[in-house]
């Protein structure tokens, strides 16, 4: 399978649903103005993922020591050691006590999740899939679904503009207001269950889109609050990654379990609660009065019949570039729909069908310039994956 090009042609959404769903092997080179990444695949999952050109401060030893996993000194003998035995610096770190091996793999699982997840917020770069075998390489990690992937990607793309408008800031540092209501189950405060939670599919289907959930990961950042740890140190201490930090810290913001303190010491000051629901329904008006323009704008532009294609569509363009840019138009105009279709019915439809029978679109927009359906499946309630069709 050939696949090359640029992502604003073909995003990384594509790219890692298409490897996917058909389970191939190989390594995925992704390139940008100053990022290299090479993402390697089993039977279509994910079993590494490694920035080229990674940070310092990236790199699995330094992330171990700012979690205060290990001490600076341990990873200096470490180190040293690897020069003199060539082994890899997780075996060295294993051998001597500094870290068990079930730890360490945690830690690498947060650093590939870290690197994939980073993928979503690139605007631009090149890519390129080369179809080779991969070896198991002892299993660094527990192999990820590149639709898990894609899943969490979305749902970080959706809700960090909602985070950050609290979080605002890497140097913030909080304040603790009122103890945490006494958990009914087993406790789960250690970090391989905040771990687990933050990364298992079940955890993310059961509180995506939530903001108002007390989980593992709020009790966990609530327990490592302290004077004068900002988000940047309480992200690398809970290991839960950026987001899932972050996160946290919004719910246990906006329920007024902490404050937040920006970086010049005032505290954060918290809506009203009559004053966030009136602003929701204002923005939801807005958003769906935006939406129905921008489909309607869309519409005059892309209108199928007016085209002249004849009865095979995909004949009239043998050209397969031009075909994925006329189908990256009409999947503009198929999304704006089934936006409109979620906030007029509270949720995404099961099939594209419906989008016809609500009168959002006509029969032939659900495949044109294809011969086939364009490829759709709901994920949750306000997440959604739209290719052209796989073949």
């Amino acid at each position: 399978m050939a696949l090359k090009g640029t992502l604003k042609d073909f995003g990384i959404a594509d790219i890692l649903q298409l490897i996917g769903q058909q389970q191939k092997a190989g390594v995925l080179y992704l390139k940008s103005k100053d990022q290299d990444v090479q993402v390697y695949f089993r039977d279509g999952n994910i079993v590494r993922a490694e920035s080229v050109t990674r940070k310092k401060k990236d790199l699995i030893g330094n992330m171990l020591v700012r979690a205060e996993v290990i001490t600076e000194q341990q990873l200096e003998s470490a180190l040293e050691t690897q020069k003199r035995t060539l082994k890899r610096l997780g075996d060295v770190l294993i051998s001597s006590g500094a870290i068990t091996a079930e730890k360490l793999k945690q830690m690498a699982q947060l650093q590939v999740t870290e690197t994939l997840y980073g993928l979503f917020s690139w605007k631009a770069g090149t890519y390129e899939f080369k179809q080779e075998d991969i070896s198991a390489d002892g299993e660094a990690i527990s192999p990820l679904r590149a639709e898990s992937v894609l899943m969490e990607g979305f749902r970080m793309v959706d809700e960090w503009p909602v985070v950050r408008k609290k979080i605002s800031h890497d140097a913030m540092t909080f304040e603790r207001l009122k103890a945490l209501p006494v958990q009914v189950a087993k406790e789960e405060d250690d970090f391989d269950s905040a771990f687990d939670d933050a990364f298992s599919e079940e955890k993310k289907d059961e509180n995506k889109g939530e903001f108002k959930s007390i989980g593992s990961s709020e009790r966990r950042l609530y327990e490592l609050i302290a004077p004068g740890r900002t988000v940047r140190k309480l992200v690398d201490l809970s290991c839960l990654g950026e987001f899932e930090t972050c996160k946290a810290l919004f719910n246990l913001v906006n329920l007024e379990y902490v404050r937040a303190i920006s970086p010049t010491g005032r505290a954060a000051v918290s809506e009203a609660g009559l004053l966030l629901r009136v602003g929701g329904l204002v923005a939801r008006a807005m958003v769906t009065l935006l939406v129905l323009a921008a489909l309607g704008f869309v519409a005059t532009r892309l209108e199928p019949d007016s085209w002249d294609l004849g009865s095979d569509s995909a004949s009239s363009y043998a050209d397969p570039a031009t075909q994925r840019l006329v189908a990256q138009a009409q999947r503009a105009r198929i999304s704006a729909a089934l936006e409109v279709f979620r906030l007029e019915k509270g949720a995404l439809p099961e099939k594209l069908g419906a989008l016809v029978e609500a009168g959002l679109l006509q029969q032939d927009d659900l495949r044109y310039p294809w011969r086939e359906e364009y490829y759709y499946r709901r994920v949750s309630d306000r997440q959604f994956i739209l290719l052209p069709p796989l073949r």
